[in-house]
């Protein structure tokens, strides 16, 4: 089943998201880091750091979701894993996280470098997933920088509770046995904890997971910034990225 619809833009995003705002969401990025090394809670220091800064609720989750402390910015920096070095190695796949991310960047909508330089999207699963028109795209583009590397096996994890799930692992065993990709998808009730105790490499943006793993890859940024290209898409993409990664 394919919804034709895209994933895309919110209808405020290219006003809220505009160069001219980058500084104040780096600042509140910034600031927001700063709050948390010191142990304060999420929903105050975004209450405080938003306000200062007169964020809206969605600039306000833009921030929260690329904020972290300064312990979980260097324990995921030393986790960080590229590509190349995962050639004949086992990947465990945060599925619809990393699937609706790059979606959304092959449909023009935008996706932020957190300070820990993981790419996130503002886009959420609220029990309900639905096939896009760049679903294809984007798995073909995460089977072809996987086969470049040499990755596999590879897992992917969808969650069990999610409506069409089992349509989404239909498909992507579909397309890995139309290419010949050693893939496996299973569908789980807590991906979360499988992923993280996986004790392999797992490609996620998911703080808990990040902080939990044994090893993580970033594979949104091996898809925007290394060939085989998709399409033009994927070029423009490069567009509607945000770096509030930070100093």
């Amino acid at each position: 089943m394919n919804d034709r619809r895209h994933r895309g833009q919110h209808p405020r995003d290219h006003a809220l998201f505009a160069p001219e705002r980058h500084p104040a969401l780096r600042r509140a990025v910034e600031e927001l880091s700063w709050l948390q090394t010191r142990g304060y809670a999420d929903a105050s220091a975004l209450k405080l750091v938003g306000d200062r800064h007169g964020l809206t609720a969605r600039q306000r989750k833009a921030a929260l979701r690329c904020a972290c402390s300064d312990a979980a910015r260097d324990a995921r920096t030393r986790k960080r894993v590229e590509l190349a070095s995962l050639a004949g190695a086992p990947l465990a796949i945060d599925g619809f996280n990393l699937l609706i991310t790059i979606e959304s960047l092959l449909s023009g909508g935008f996706v932020f470098v957190g300070r820990d330089r993981a790419h996130r999207d503002l886009a959420s699963v609220h029990g309900t997933y639905r096939m896009v028109a760049e679903t294809g795209d984007a798995v073909r583009a995460v089977g072809g920088r996987l086969t470049t590397a040499g990755v596999g096996p590879v897992t992917w994890y969808l969650d069990r509770p999610v409506s069409n799930s089992g349509r989404l692992r239909a498909r992507l065993l579909e397309l890995a046995a139309e290419h010949g990709w050693d893939w496996d998808a299973r569908l789980v009730n807590n991906p979360d904890h499988e992923l993280a105790r996986s004790g392999v490499t797992v490609s996620t943006s998911d703080a808990w997971i990040l902080d939990s793993c044994e090893a993580w890859v970033d594979i949104v940024h091996h898809v925007l910034h290394e060939p085989p290209r998709v399409d033009a898409r994927a070029d423009a993409a490069r567009l509607w990225l945000v770096d509030l990664s930070g100093p």
